[in-house]
C-alpha cells in the first residue's frame, strides 16, 4: 500500500463538508443581496410607473423579479454541481475503500490468507488496510508453523513406532528415539513461543 496523502479521514470528511457549506452559504448570501438591493426596489417602482401610464404590459412589470429567479435557478443547479462533486469524491475516498476491506476481510474470514487490502491512501481507512494486511500476515506465519510441527509430529511418532517395534533394541535406537523427542520438542516449544504472543478471551473478570 502506498501512501498518497497525509490528511486524516475527519479532514477529508470536513473539507467535504466546507464545500457544501460554502457553496450553500454563497447562494443564500447572493439571493438576500439581489431581494434587498436598492436596484430591485426602483426597478419595480419604475415599472409600476410605466404600467400605470400604460407605457407597459403586466407581464414586463415583474421582469426583475423574474431575473432574480432565473439566478435563483443557476445557483441551485451550481449547488447540485458541488453535492455531485462532493458525494462521487465520498463515495471513492471512503465508501469505495470500506467496502473493498469488508470484501477482503470476508475472504480472510473464510480462510483464504491470500487476500491483501490494497488502499492508496494515507488516512486512517488505509493506516486499518495495513493494520488487517498484517493481522493477515501473522496468522499464515502461525499457521504455516503449526502445519511444519504437525507434519514433523507425524514424522517423529512414526519413526519412534518403528524403532520401538523392533524386539531388542540397542544403545544406537534408544538415541535416534531421544533425538526425535527432542527434535519434536524443539519444534513445539516454538509454536507454544508464538502461541503465546496472543492474547485470548478469559473467563476470568
Amino acid at each position: 500500500m502506498t501512501e498518497k496523502s497525509g490528511y486524516s479521514l475527519q479532514r477529508t470528511m470536513l473539507v467535504y463538508f466546507l464545500l457544501i457549506g460554502v457553496a450553500s452559504l454563497f447562494v443564500s448570501f447572493e439571493f438576500i443581496a439581489d431581494t434587498h438591493s436598492q436596484e430591485l426596489k426602483q426597478g419595480l417602482i419604475d415599472n409600476f410607473q410605466k404600467y400605470s401610464q400604460a407605457e407597459m404590459v403586466i407581464d414586463d412589470v415583474f421582469q426583475p423579479i423574474e431575473k432574480i429567479r432565473n439566478k435563483a435557478i443557476l445557483m441551485i443547479a451550481i449547488i447540485v454541481f458541488v453535492m455531485v462533486i462532493v458525494l462521487t469524491m465520498f463515495t471513492k475516498n471512503i465508501t469505495e475503500p470500506l467496502q473493498h476491506m469488508i470484501e477482503i476481510s470476508k475472504k480472510l474470514a473464510t480462510g483464504d490468507l491470500r487476500q491483501t487490502i490494497e488502499i492508496q491512501s494515507g488516512n486512517e481507512l488505509g493506516e486499518l488496510g495495513n493494520v488487517i494486511n498484517e493481522l493477515s500476515s501473522n496468522l499464515q506465519e502461525t499457521t504455516m508453523l503449526s502445519k511444519n510441527v504437525c507434519m514433523i509430529g507425524v514424522a517423529s511418532i512414526s519413526k519412534t513406532l518403528e524403532i520401538l517395534s523392533k524386539e531388542n533394541l540397542i544403545s544406537a535406537d534408544r538415541e535416534k528415539i531421544r533425538q526425535e523427542l527432542d527434535s519434536l520438542r524443539h519444534e513445539l516449544a516454538s509454536l507454544d513461543g508464538l502461541v503465546n504472543c496472543f492474547h485470548f478471551y478469559s473467563s476470568e473478570k
